[in-house]
């Protein structure tokens, strides 16, 4: 199926690994011309190079999401590397340590109020006039399952990739008629460096094997393992695409049907 994707400008953050990097390669498989921006410029560069040896087209950009301050000189970089305005934006913070919600130092909650929440306000703010003048655009936020089931331990992400739940509707109202979709993708167990992450601090907390860990989580997902980056990344595409163009204001889940409700 063609997505309509071939030409069209995608600026992917997170680019450098995990969901990201599965975004950036699925849209630009799709066509599109992606910058790939990250924190860490090494990733988000062999990230590039493994879409150019692929036959695609992608530029690295070293992008710290917190230096709020600083978007408007880096989106700067990134049209003129892209060639123009972004059509899709892929919103994607790094998430938080696991965290209880009681107990936590203002300081944090704060730091990652901004490198969660408002990085990505500044962000869609600035992208969204080039998105409004071509007459189409798609923004994408990555989110968590959390929004919908609170997660045990990861209390922090719980609260403030839910404050995005209600930024990303409220939006997608007021740019509809701009032909701008607006939606957010919830992942549940995506075999990635951060689920392993969170799975080996719950081994070290509990004091069991890792493997076990897994086969716990695993148990609780009806499709009884987790789920491949590509899937991820092709969810993403799909909503980028032209045939997703009445799909908007929605969280889309790609968990194995892990979220037990409705």
């Amino acid at each position: 199926m063609n997505f309509g994707l071939s030409g069209k400008r995608a600026l992917v953050f997170g680019a450098g690994s995990g969901l990201g990097k599965a975004t950036a390669l699925a849209l630009a498989a799709e066509g599109a011309v992606v910058v790939a921006a990250g924190r860490t410029l090494a990733k988000v560069e062999a990230t590039a190079r493994e879409i150019a040896q692929a036959g695609g087209i992608a530029h690295a950009l070293q992008w710290d999401v917190t230096q709020i301050t600083a978007v408007a000189d880096r989106l700067a970089q990134a049209e003129a590397a892209a060639g123009g305005a972004f059509e899709v934006l892929f919103n994607n913070g790094g998430g938080p340590a696991p965290s209880l919600a009681h107990g936590q130092p203002l300081a944090t909650w704060q730091a990652q109020f901004e490198n969660l929440v408002l990085s990505v306000i500044t962000i869609t703010d600035h992208v969204l006039p080039g998105m409004k003048a071509a007459g189409w655009g798609r923004v994408l936020t990555n989110a968590s399952a959390g929004v919908v089931s609170p997660l045990p331990n990861l209390a922090m992400s719980n609260t403030l990739r839910s404050a995005l739940v209600g930024w990303s509707k409220t939006l997608s109202a007021e740019v509809a008629r701009h032909g701008i979709t607006v939606n957010m993708v919830l992942p549940g167990r995506i075999a990635s460096d951060r689920t392993r992450a969170i799975d080996e601090n719950k081994s070290k907390q509990q004091g069991i094997a890792l493997e076990e860990v897994e086969r716990q989580s695993k148990a609780l997902i009806p499709m009884g393992r987790y789920g491949e980056l590509k899937e991820y990344g092709a969810v993403v595409a799909f909503l980028a695409s032209n045939q997703a163009s009445y799909v908007t204001g929605t969280m889309i889940r790609v968990d194995g049907g892990l979220i037990p409700s409705v």
